[in-house]
């Protein structure tokens, strides 16, 4: 089967947010999630992506949640389209406006997606399980020496939060990257253990 399955199950969901059916994408900095938002979002026929790093800012890892619900959440449970202006790692300042239209389904991805704050507004919760310190490892290789300093702020900042507000408990299903693909298992919060294998259209799925 591919990432279609997964989407075939999403796309029928109850809205969660006005219009909008919100898939949370939640995980550990490094443990794929970009990726998998991404092929999830074309199963899902082009369905729009947040991605939380385009929120969060420097001076703020984790403490977002009121721009969130106001620039993006309150628009779209209103059916209307959301304005954001994502933040720029590299300047430190914010972009030009991006609109979030409020489409049949919309894909929020990244560290926090979870939040206590916003799984009301969730139609599910994926986590991708993957252990915090194989996670973090991945990442750091990712993103080479020239980003240490950053990472160690960054993990000190994601244990806080986690401790505070887990994600993984609430999770619908967890997502565990295959050598093609993905399984995906029942999580916390299902009541049953059944999983189901997918996979890429394009073959074996690529570690971020």
């Amino acid at each position: 089967m591919h990432l279609d399955a997964l989407a075939s199950r999403l796309h029928p969901l109850p809205p969660s947010c006005g219009p909008v059916r919100l898939i949370g994408v939640d995980g550990h900095a490094g443990s794929g999630k970009t990726t998998f938002a991404g092929r999830l979002a074309e199963a899902l026929g082009g369905a729009p992506v947040l991605h939380l790093d385009d929120i969060a800012t420097h001076e703020e890892l984790f403490a977002w949640t009121g721009r969130l619900l106001r620039e993006v959440v309150e628009p779209l449970s209103h059916g209307t389209t959301a304005h954001y202006r994502p933040y720029d790692w590299d300047t430190r300042g914010f972009g030009p406006d991006r609109a979030l239209p409020p489409a049949p389904v919309v894909l929020v991805e990244g560290v926090g997606a979870g939040r206590r704050a916003l799984r009301p507004w969730l139609a599910r919760l994926l986590w991708m399980e993957l252990a915090d310190e194989d996670a973090w490892a991945r990442g750091r290789r990712r993103d080479g020496s020239a980003q240490n300093e950053f990472w160690e702020g960054w993990v000190h900042a994601e244990r806080r939060h986690f401790t505070k507000d887990p994600s993984k408990p609430f999770a619908d299903l967890l997502v565990l990257q295959c050598s093609e693909g993905y399984e995906v298992l029942q999580g916390p919060a299902a009541t049953s253990a059944k999983s189901l294998s997918v996979t890429d259209r394009d073959g074996p799925a690529s570690v971020c």
